[in-house]
């Protein structure tokens, strides 16, 4: 029970303390803006935090920043991806910079992905 709430807390702080990319998606995801689709930030699924999941949709985005591109934290991602795809979730994935300058092109990839 203890991780629960230490996993939920951890969670909250990272909502408050959203990267400009985060800030940007989030801003076309709340209220339903893509597709109708509720998206959650900053979730907590299993063992992990994900940036934005739509449970309705199993679909699981994530915004990675210049730090993911170094061979562990790829291979940490890979497991990650790997899990929550054995659960039935679809993973996308996204760089900070691509999110920043063509948010449009990112959307339409999600808009996808959810068809």
């Amino acid at each position: 029970m203890k991780k629960d709430r230490n996993q939920m807390l951890f969670a909250r702080n990272l909502r408050r303390e959203q990267t400009e990319a985060e800030k940007v998606l989030w801003a076309r995801f709340r209220s339903r803006q893509v597709e109708g689709v509720k998206f959650r930030r900053q979730q907590p699924v299993g063992p992990y935090i994900v940036d934005f999941a739509s449970f309705e949709r199993k679909l699981i985005v994530e915004i990675d920043g210049g730090q993911h591109n170094e061979k562990e934290a790829r291979e940490k991602d890979e497991e990650r991806t790997a899990w929550l795809e054995e659960r039935g979730y679809s993973v996308l994935r996204f760089w900070n910079n691509d999110v920043l300058m063509n948010t449009e092109g990112v959307l339409e990839g999600i808009r996808k992905a959810l068809g």
